[in-house]
């Protein structure tokens, strides 16, 4: 019994090693049960209190309560944190297609960019959508057929046009790369477990975010580009009279568009609603208050005033080195209609980035959510001569192209530190403070696919992919004691061990477990017994030489190992291709494939060679079927 101690040690490790790590995964199911039912409960109970309750209010008491009862015990959340983890189709979530705007990229690279590389930049987008093609490409082709060399916006005359189309098809391509690794930063700072983000083609980027229940909220984070900029507000002696030029501009241009007259000699008392509109189309949908010096922007009227500010007129008057931008939140809102604030500003920011660390908090002072920032040295220093030389102004600090503060800088700021306010919870405050921590997308990436997985469906993925498992495991097991005897029952309790071995190890690696990797597991199963039956069919041979029971096993064994492996490293080399490179999906089969094979492999020569061994030992008879 002594020969055989160390095997079988062996073996009693590994499986309790196998039952210890999918414990969790027991865990987690068991309390994701008892918390499903509770919250039910607690559901009826809100209702039958409130039966006026909206579903809205109620989903948000019901999430609320279950953050609850995760964060009351530490232990259900270890158990999930330990489980094994489910895909995107077991689990439900989002899938998007994202594509990374490298035409703004260009346009941030270029030098004195004119009208002229406007139009081709506009030109060369247009037909890299429609063919796929390189950007980069297609707009060093124009800009050549249109005898302009590279280097008049790009690079220095020195170069040709070959150094500098090498160059930028570099930065175009580690915009993508950067763009996939903010991406992931910000996704793993928001709390998304076995994220998948990947490259594809050489613009898209495919992300799926298995378990996302905010959709709109996760959307916001991943499309910011956290382009963070301080710039100061023009005074209203400036801004002012800029507005009535635009306004007095669209009451000519508009009223010569709808031929329509209008008396600029009444006075604005004594007009009528219409009138008013029609004598000053602006400031109808742009109020100024005698409160604030910007004007106040319906949330419908919003699209509107931007339509004017792009009319050639109006753009003619405004000076280049401003720009308006929104606010970011509405400033009130009055009537269930919100209103924004139309802020005049400086088109180069004072500064530009620089932010190192951002907190998301509750100001002491007011009790609202805030985010402090945290800037590096440099922007340190610039920050403290900026806020040094504009004391009484107003600077606004702009996140993506609106405008979330605009604060009258009231002393020098030394140490970089920051804060930003306006936001409605904190909630939102935690979104904005994960995106400057993750730092700003070279260009800004936009969703064009977006599809959404219920968790319905991962449910009913599951147990049809639990039975097909299950079903597959009984077709194999009864197979093998019909036909092996008691032989079969020893290989059926090996393809259990096989499949412990598998799960355990899946979950000592946190690995994701998708419907691709079940297919591997049930793929193992119909595997594992191969090596089971050359064996079997060599023992048999062995035994009909008129051998001895144990010398035919010790034969049939060591005869069968040379097809055992060259069948095995055969197909594990293939799963290892695969893995490599395969896409996501693919790479679950591929991994859950390799995993099975080395388990399979341990459970055919060391597990069922020790039963053998014993039934021998112990004079056990020995049915080969």
């Amino acid at each position: 019994m002594k020969e055989f101690r160390f095997r079988i040690i062996v073996i009693l490790a590994a499986l309790g090693l196998g039952v210890y790590l999918l414990f969790p995964t027991y865990a987690d199911y068991q309390n994701s049960k008892e918390i499903t039912q509770t919250l039910s409960v607690f559901s009826d109970s809100v209702k039958k209190v409130t039966p006026t309750i909206s579903e809205a209010d109620l989903d948000n008491m019901v999430e609320l309560k279950e953050e609850t009862i995760r964060v009351s015990d530490p232990s259900i959340k270890e158990a999930r944190e330990k489980r094994i983890k489910l895909g995107l189709d077991l689990q439900g979530g989002m899938y998007l297609v994202m594509e990374v705007n490298t035409s703004e990229l260009l346009m941030h690279l270029a030098k004195d960019a004119d009208k002229t590389f406007e139009d081709l930049l506009a030109l060369s987008e247009q037909e890299a959508i429609e063919t796929s093609a390189d950007i980069v490409t297609i707009l060093a082709q124009k800009l050549q057929e249109n005898n302009i060399r590279l280097s008049r916006y790009f690079g220095s005359i020195r170069e040709d046009d070959a150094e500098i189309i090498d160059r930028l098809k570099d930065q175009e391509l580690d915009a993508v790369t950067r763009a996939v690794e903010v991406i992931g930063n910000r996704v793993n700072q928001y709390g998304v477990s076995e994220p998948s983000i990947q490259k594809q083609g050489a613009r898209r980027i495919i992300v799926e975010l298995p378990g996302v229940a905010k959709e709109e909220e996760a959307k916001k984070l991943l499309e910011g580009s956290a382009l963070l900029q301080f710039t100061m507000v023009k005074d209203a002696n400036f801004s002012v009279p800029l507005m009535n030029s635009i306004d007095g501009i669209l009451a000519k241009s508009l009223t010569a568009d709808t031929t329509a007259a209008s008396d600029d000699s009444v006075d604005v008392a004594d007009m009528t609603e219409a009138e008013f509109n029609a004598a000053h189309p602006f400031f109808a949908i742009a109020r100024i208050s005698a409160q604030s010096p910007e004007p106040f922007v319906k949330e419908d009227d919003k699209a509107k005033v931007l339509n004017y500010l792009e009319r050639p007129e109006v753009k003619n008057v405004i000076p280049d080195n401003v720009e308006f931008k929104f606010s970011a939140k509405p400033a009130f809102t009055q009537d269930g209609i919100n209103y924004f604030t139309l802020f005049l500003l400086n088109k180069t920011p004072e500064l530009t980035g620089g932010v190192v660390d951002a907190q998301a908090n509750i100001s002491p002072e007011t009790t609202e959510p805030i985010v402090n920032m945290q800037m590096n040295p440099e922007a340190s220093r610039e920050w403290a001569r900026i806020t040094g030389a504009n004391i009484n102004k107003r600077c606004a600090i702009v996140l993506d192209g609106f405008v979330y503060q605009a604060p009258n800088i009231i002393g020098k700021i030394p140490g970089g530190r920051s804060q930003i306010s306006g936001m409605d919870d904190m909630d939102e405050a935690k979104l904005m403070e994960i995106v400057l921590k993750a730092g700003a997308l070279p260009a800004s990436v936009t969703i064009i696919e977006e599809r959404t997985v219920g968790p319905s469906l991962g449910q009913d993925s599951i147990n049809q992919g639990l039975n097909s498992t299950l079903i597959g495991f009984f077709f194999v097991a009864v197979f093998m004691l019909i036909y092996y005897k008691k032989a079969g029952s020893i290989a059926d309790v090996a393809l259990g061990f096989t499949i412990i071995f598998i799960m355990g190890i899946l979950a000592a690696f946190h690995a994701t477990l998708t419907l691709p990797g079940i297919a591997g597991i049930i793929l193992t199963i119909g595997m594992a017994v191969d090596a089971n039956v050359l064996i079997f069919e060599r023992i048999r041979e062995e035994m009909g030489t008129g051998k001895t029971v144990k010398a035919s096993i010790e034969s049939g064994y060591l005869n069968s190992y040379s097809a055992i492996f060259d069948s095995n490293i055969t197909t594990f080399f293939i799963g290892i291709i695969l893995y490599q490179f395969g896409s996501g999906p693919i790479q679950g089969f591929a991994l859950t494939l390799m995993i099975g094979i080395v388990c399979s492999l341990f459970s055919a020569l060391v597990v069922t060679r020790v039963i053998f061994d014993l039934m021998v030992f112990k004079g056990t008879k020995v049915n080969i079927g």
